[in-house]
């Protein structure tokens, strides 16, 4: 087999007349920095220290304080679109990525496929002698490849990673994690019990790569993708975090909204003459709610408080390893949001977010009762939308929607031994497109023509580097169209056309019609450039030019794969992998709830084909979900239990009323439907009734991002006190066979209720 370069040395016929030779490594240009990315998920623009919360942010705020803040940096509205926007410098759907991977449908825009002509910044990075590092949330993997037996050319090292260390889905359990160490599910190497959080494992795991990259070079520069769950539901912290703030926001969050603001201006993070947007009809004032709405929803905003306060704590722990090591001022860190903040707790928070997602409606008395368990690992809580409307202070709106509160987000960069002139705030427009061409310029390195062999496509971002030095450059990214879910929203030179178009799901207010047609949307449109939050609609007084930016916002759609415009969030989705009947062997790797078999609605049969040695068996057969919700079918007890767990309140453990007998035996769990979401278990031993049940109500659609699994239990425990993973004995099982139903119709749900399933994902 030859090389890959021609060999270069002398091959004569003894060792005195060879001359040995060995091709260079590939070095990165002189001087090079390191980088790191801290990427943030739903923090808001005003949630951090330095733009303008009293949320503790010591770390992010030192940055600012010795780099620039800039304040007016744009994403997507959404994570994974975000994400590929970032590591590609092209636009979301150019990347195929209109939406996050959950939600990816049968058209070039919204596949979840990055094209290999769209390079990652990893893969350039590496090539021209980085090392490479990603650790925390990626995001970015179409779901049908998310499960261990699928490809992993789309996992992290497929796409120019050395390593990897974190969880490949929107969200995860901060103390229960889906994790993945390179291509390679694990368990966390640590229980709550034992003090594990998802945060300070992955800072543990980055501070170790960076260990071994030292040992094996002292000055190879190294790129981290950091990118922790946090501030994503579910909100988890420790408790001593939730106290520090402990009546910090009692205050509510009109009054929270207006100190911001003042504190913003004192800053002067916000162009003069900023306004602040007004409160919208459909979130409430703080003084209207209850005394119990008060108090509950004070302590929710606390537990977040808490939860970005710890974040920023461990990336404090990480940059300080960089300063140990003497890198720290020739490191360029960015650090930034990958969207607005977040109101999928919808408008009174919720326990357990799960109810939101089901159509469920959120008991108010049933949060208080949990309300000293909130941060902690048995709940899976998200605050009320009167945070996330507030954490976005001064702009209007939040994640997943194109005004400003969606899509304006922090961005720090610090590189002390480049700035001159640290602690300043820049107001040029920049995207996350253009995150990726500057990092390029800064480090030297021109975009190649070709990756491994592939044309690459020209780069849609623009380099922002030249603003690092000069406050008054001017931007270069003059033209930028935005859409996510039917929203739409087009800036030009200080101009934007932005329309809200609402979601089947989510009705803030009755004139809302999720099924208008787009060509009848109310178009707005503001000088952003002067009114920088959105305040003063310019609509009826200039419609020419709201329609010059219309008609640029459907030139720029149809150029970079926007088309077709739906807000529909499942539609046209991959079942190329669905099935009716499955068949499994113990112990293989967890499966993705999108792609796992799905029991709700509809009747179904798991047979479990099993050896129970004399001693008996112990252990679970399948498990699906955790302590927010899911199923288990187990032994213990030498018997045949299943155990259904609704939203985390409720759960029904039916068990055999006879023991498995020794040898071969068919365990299996029949489920039979009735309209109202309740439903009969029956257990049989081969053909031998051994027990039956009744579930008064099963989970219409999510039960959230808990994984399936045969043989053994992945994340929280699905039944209060059977924590861990509870591998069932050696030998014990054979396969499980699960045969489905056809799926029954729900009328106590909207025809549309799976577009809130899609949205659970987020």
């Amino acid at each position: 087999m030859p090389s890959e370069a021609p060999y270069e040395g002398v091959v004569g016929r003894t060792l005195e007349e060879s001359t040995p030779w060995w091709p260079p490594l590939p070095r990165a240009p002189e001087g090079a920095p390191n980088v790191v990315v801290v990427l943030l998920d739903d923090v808001g623009y005003a949630q951090f220290g330095c733009y303008g919360s009293d949320i503790e942010t010591p770390t992010f705020d030192r940055l600012a304080a010795g780099g620039l803040r800039y304040s007016n940096f744009h994403t997507t509205a959404l994570c994974s679109p975000t994400r590929a926007a970032l590591l590609t410098g092209r636009n979301h759907h150019t990347n195929g990525m209109g939406r996050i991977v959950e939600l990816a449908t049968g058209f070039p825009g919204y596949d979840a496929v990055v094209p290999r002509e769209n390079g990652f910044l990893s893969e350039i990075l590496r090539g021209e002698g980085y090392a490479t590092f990603a650790v925390g949330k990626w995001h970015l993997t179409p779901p049908a490849e998310m499960a261990a037996g699928g490809p992993k050319s789309r996992w992290p090292l497929g796409r120019g990673f050395d390593r990897y260390y974190g969880f490949l889905h929107g969200e995860t359990d901060q103390y229960h994690p889906d994790l993945v160490r390179d291509n390679q599910q694990v368990d966390p190497p640590r229980t709550p019990e034992e003090g594990y959080h998802l945060t300070e494992d992955l800072v543990d795991e980055a501070v170790l790569y960076l260990k071994d990259l030292r040992a094996y070079s002292t000055d190879q520069p190294f790129f981290l993708w950091f990118a922790p769950g946090a501030c994503h539901a579910p909100h988890h912290v420790p408790r001593e975090y939730i106290e520090r703030y402990r009546g910090r926001f009692d205050q509510g969050w009109d009054a929270w909204r207006e100190e911001i603001f003042a504190r913003q201006n004192a800053s002067g993070l916000l162009p003069p003459g900023t306004e602040l947007s007004e409160r919208p009809s459909w979130v409430p004032a703080w003084d209207s709610l209850s005394a119990d709405e008060r108090r509950l929803y004070a302590r929710f905003m606390e537990v977040f408080a808490g939860f970005l306060t710890h974040t920023d704590e461990q990336v404090g722990r990480l940059l300080d390893f960089i300063g140990s090591l003497g890198e720290l001022d020739d490191t360029i860190v960015l650090v930034m949001s990958d969207n607005g903040a977040s109101a999928e707790g919808g408008p009174g928070g919720s326990f357990n977010e799960m109810y939101f997602f089901n159509f469920e409606p959120e008991s108010l008395e049933e949060n208080l009762a949990r309300i000293d368990d909130l941060g902690g690992p048995d709940v899976y809580n998200h605050y009320p939308w009167g945070w996330a409307w507030a954490g976005n202070t001064p702009l209007r709106r939040w994640k997943r929607e194109t005004h400003e509160g969606g899509v304006c987000d922090p961005l720090i960069v610090h590189w002390p031994s480049r700035l001159g002139r640290p602690g300043e705030t820049r107001h040029q427009y920049v995207h996350a497109v253009d995150v990726m061409p500057t990092l390029l310029d800064l480090v030297g390195i021109e975009p190649p023509g070709v990756i491994d062999g592939v044309e690459q496509s020209p780069i849609e971002g623009v380099s922002f580097a030249q603003t690092l030095g000069e406050a008054g450059a001017p931007s270069r990214h003059t033209l930028q169209y935005y859409e996510m879910l039917g929203s739409r929203a087009l800036y030009h030179d200080g101009w934007k056309a932005v329309v809200f178009h609402p979601l089947p799901t989510v009705a803030y207010t009755p004139d809302d019609d999720p099924f208008r047609s787009f060509d009848d949307d109310a178009w707005e449109l503001y000088h952003v450039a002067e009114d920088f939050s959105e305040v003063h609609d310019l609509a009826a007084r200039h419609p020419e030019k709201l329609q010059e930016l219309i008609d640029t916002w459907w030139a720029e759609a149809e150029a970079h794969r926007v088309l077709p415009v739906t807000n529909v969030p499942i539609v046209g989705l991959d079942h190329r992998y669905a099935r009716q009947r499955y068949e499994f062997l113990p112990g293989i790797g967890a499966i993705p709830q999108f792609i796992s078999p799905s029991i709700t609605d509809r009747p179904w049969r798991m047979s479990a084909a099993l050896d129970v040695p004399p001693g008996g068996a112990e252990g679970v057969i399948v498990s699906q979900g955790g302590h927010a919700g899911g199923f288990s079918a187990y032994l213990a007890d030498r018997r045949l239990h299943f155990a259904y767990n609704f939203l985390g309140t409720t759960v029904t453990t039916v068990g055999a009323e006879v023991e498995l007998p020794a040898g071969p035996v068919d365990a299996r769990v029949e489920f039979t439907p009735s309209d109202d979401r309740s439903g009969e278990i029956r257990l049989f031993y081969g053909d031998v009734p051994v027990g039956q049940g009744f579930v008064p109500r099963t989970t219409p659609l999510s039960i959230g991002m808990g994984v399936f699994t045969v043989g053994y239990q992945r994340g929280g425990p699905v039944v209060p006190g059977r924590k861990g993973r509870l591998d069932i004995t050696p030998g014990a099982l054979e396969r499980v066979v699960l045969e489905l139903g056809s799926r029954r119709p729900r009328p106590d749900l909207p025809p549309d209720a799976d577009d809130r399933l899609g949205m659970g994902a987020q």
